[in-house]
């Protein structure tokens, strides 16, 4: 039998994440018995784990109350020694609480709006094209994790960036060891001074690219970041290049994760593809059922600023809380059978891109790429199997498949 101080060790364990029946077993455990509960580890800071859907609801409706720092994602006792005598090693969006948060989120929100990622679309088309072209080449096999999604996905947005080609590769293996700390495939080294140098290597690439866009300032979103202005004086270093690793990192690595698991979704769900692909007007609904079924940021941490009673349970200033959006996008009230992948889920409350004023600001960016590939592929797939065992990334924050073994047949494109 499972308890619940059992099964709370799941957010302290990169393993757990890799395992699916785990973790979600779990979760279960934990929104029936204690949806609130207090997790300790000799490693971590403590904190308490809300699993449910109407508790991340509420506390993110409420961001005057919990805040984002000093601790936005979960801490070791090691890290938090390190930002003590160092600082944070980076000052992103999702360590900013408002007025900071609010003021630095303008600075890029049009460029992620509907109206202008639509001056997007023939490009997102163009390299769907080529992805798949690339799956054609590969002649019926591949790992679909490594050739196709995290390739599509790091192009757009280092597009967006302007960015130049020969660079992508070596973005990508920067984000791999960012987000892969704690993966021994991905991951630089097990040291937090391995961690260090990956921050070191990405500030040294984005401080040089600051230099260069304030310089000679083009039309894309890189130069919009060097050039930023921020309450009336240009943002600050750190923040400036602590924008672009967000934006370089988090707007593919998050991406190519639920287009990973969305294919995945669909090869083990044969049903639902044949309904796709008997009826794409449904692919809308259906990336936000990857979306949802994947849930590739696992949580943010959102920290007391005074004393709050939460669905019951009081919430002590100081207090550090852990948001679980896989559970939340779980919930047996909020989903009808929520572990049932459903093309045409409707209504889909899912959580995995947050709530409120930190709702992800590239979320219709990563909705229109993934529309994009799947309108191309799913009309040219004629068989769809998998090849071999898909494997996840050990991880605490942010992750998904790393593996994801194919066989496919491809009808030619369309001339």
């Amino acid at each position: 039998m499972l308890t619940p101080d059992a099964a709370a060790q799941v957010f302290v364990d990169p393993a757990a994440y890799a395992d699916d029946a785990r973790f979600h077993e779990s979760c279960a455990v934990l929104r029936r018995e204690s949806p609130l509960h207090r997790v300790e580890h000799p490693e971590f800071l403590p904190f308490r784990a809300v699993v449910r859907h109407a508790d991340v609801l509420e506390v993110e409706t409420h961001p005057a109350v919990f805040h984002n720092a000093p601790r936005p994602i979960i801490s070791t006792h090691q890290d938090e020694e390190f930002r003590k005598l160092h600082g944070d090693l980076f000052r992103t969006l999702i360590h900013m609480d408002d007025p900071d948060h609010r003021l630095h989120r303008t600075v890029t929100a049009d460029w992620f709006q509907p109206r202008s990622l639509g001056r997007y679309e023939a490009r997102f088309a163009e390299l769907a094209r080529r992805a798949v072209d690339r799956m054609a080449e590969l002649d019926g096999e591949c790992d679909f994790a490594q050739d196709v999604a995290v390739q599509f996905p790091l192009n757009g947005i280092l597009a967006l960036l302007g960015l130049p080609e020969s660079d992508y590769p070596r973005m990508l293996k920067l984000t791999q060891e960012l987000f892969g700390a704690s993966d021994p495939e991905l991951a630089r080294g097990v040291d937090l001074a391995d961690l260090v140098a990956v921050v070191g290597d990405f500030f040294a690439y984005f401080f040089a690219l600051t230099k260069e866009r304030r310089a000679q300032p083009g039309e894309d979103l890189a130069s919009v970041i060097a050039n930023a202005t921020v309450d009336g004086a240009p943002m600050g270093d750190m923040e400036t290049i602590s924008y672009y690793v967000i934006v370089a990192t988090a707007g593919h690595d998050t991406t190519s994760s639920s287009i990973a698991g969305g294919l995945q979704a669909l090869a083990e769900h044969p049903d639902q593809l044949a309904r796709l692909q008997a009826d794409m007007s449904l692919l809308p609904s259906a990336v936000d059922e990857m979306i949802r079924w994947v849930t590739p940021v696992k949580h943010f941490m959102r920290n007391a600023t005074a004393d709050f009673d939460l669905a019951g349970t009081s919430i002590s200033e100081g207090e550090s809380l852990l948001l679980s959006y896989p559970s939340a996008n779980r919930d047996e009230t909020v989903f009808d059978d929520p572990f049932r992948f459903d093309i045409g889920r409707s209504p889909n409350r899912h959580l995995a891109f947050g709530f409120g004023v930190h709702f992800c600001l590239g979320a219709q960016f990563a909705r229109m790429e993934m529309r994009a590939l799947f309108d191309e592929l799913l009309p040219r797939l004629e068989h769809l199997e998998l090849a071999g065992e898909p494997e996840l990334s050990r991880t605490l924050f942010v992750g998904g498949l790393k593996h994801l073994p194919i066989r496919y047949r491809l009808r030619p494109a369309e001339a």
